[in-house]
């Protein structure tokens, strides 16, 4: 069996990564979904309904638009507003995306930091029912420090993408 390269094993994890984040989207919003609808029947048919829910429906919004954050980074699918580029000559066109790769990189990267601070902060609070914070918001860091690295990664890429077309059209000595 031949050794694999850095690069096949890169890419494995991409889709290792990938499917763990697709995964994680499925199960969270039919969590969400379930848990719902079986409060507004509970409510509706029973007059009743469990108190932990709504909060529990609230940090599923959370978790789920964040891990849709991170998968939506990996793709390049994330909102962007591109009016920069309109107005760049062509061959420097790609010259603000990779501004912008590397300002979301920086911006990602510094909430990641504050936010796990926050987490820090809320390590003695609990929610739902004596269920620790830290395991609520803890997704916040995680998230932000993933968008961070795929934003490096696409700045990286960008960056010596620019510098090789630009070194193949220098005219040799």
């Amino acid at each position: 069996m031949a050794t694999d390269t850095p690069t096949g094993i890169l890419a494995r994890l991409g889709r290792a990564g990938t499917a763990v984040e697709n995964a994680l989207l499925v199960l969270l919003l039919c969590a969400m979904m379930l848990l719902a609808v079986g409060q507004i029947v509970l409510r509706i048919f029973f007059n009743s309904g469990l108190i932990w829910v709504d909060e529990l429906l609230k940090i599923l919004v959370l978790w789920i638009a964040l891990v849709a954050s991170v998968a939506a980074s990996r793709s390049r699918r994330h909102l962007r507003i591109d009016v920069l580029s309109r107005y760049v000559p062509e061959r420097y066109a790609r010259v603000p995306g990779v501004i912008v790769d590397a300002f979301a990189a920086c911006m990602c990267g510094l909430i990641a930091w504050y936010s796990a601070e926050y987490v820090l902060l809320s390590l003695g609070d609990t929610v739902l029912l004596d269920t620790p914070a830290w395991l609520a918001h803890g997704v916040l860091p995680i998230a932000f420090l993933l968008m961070c690295y795929r934003f490096t990664l696409h700045f990286a890429a960008g960056a010596l993408g620019f510098l090789k077309r630009r070194s193949a059209r220098a005219p040799s000595a």
